[in-house]
């Protein structure tokens, strides 16, 4: 049986670059290098991007949790390849496919995000991800990255 962690936000902030107010994984409740992540993005009213996107109705934009996947499978993807994060190496979010959103996502949300790994080659790694609130999809998509040396 392969090793599953969890990681709090400090664990998560040692990983990817990502900071307040683009830092969109909370926790990661499960990793098992070379197969899934499974993390949390808590969904607070307090977010930036709440008073620009329909304030009288707030929802999570869709690119917002397109990212939140992105990240979770950048840290499933520095856990499989590498282990723990490499300085002169970041993992670049590439591309998306067959994404769908289901329903919105609104303050008080917790979403669930599980991403599987599907096809891992040295210049690029494919996903399956999807993400949940209280069990039910609210978006899912094919998801790229790629590494790339600092710098270049």
């Amino acid at each position: 049986m392969k090793d599953s962690t969890s990681m709090d936000v400090h664990g998560i902030m040692e990983q990817i670059p990502h900071r307040y107010p683009f830092l969109l994984v909370d926790k990661v409740l499960e990793c098992i290098p070379g197969e899934k992540i499974v993390a949390l993005k808590n969904v607070s009213a307090n977010e930036p991007h709440f008073t620009g996107h329909f304030p009288d109705h707030m929802v999570m934009p869709g690119v917002l949790i397109i990212e939140a996947m992105a990240q979770a499978a950048g840290l499933l993807a520095i856990a499989t390849v590498e282990g723990h994060p490499r300085s002169d190496t970041i993992y670049y979010f590439v591309g998306i496919d067959k994404a769908r959103f289901k329903r919105p996502v609104v303050p008080g949300d917790q979403l669930t995000i599980t991403v599987t790994i599907t096809s891992m080659r040295a210049s690029l790694q494919k996903f399956d991800a999807r993400a949940e609130v209280d069990g039910k999809l609210v978006a899912k998509g094919e998801l790229l990255t790629a590494p790339n040396k600092v710098g270049r």
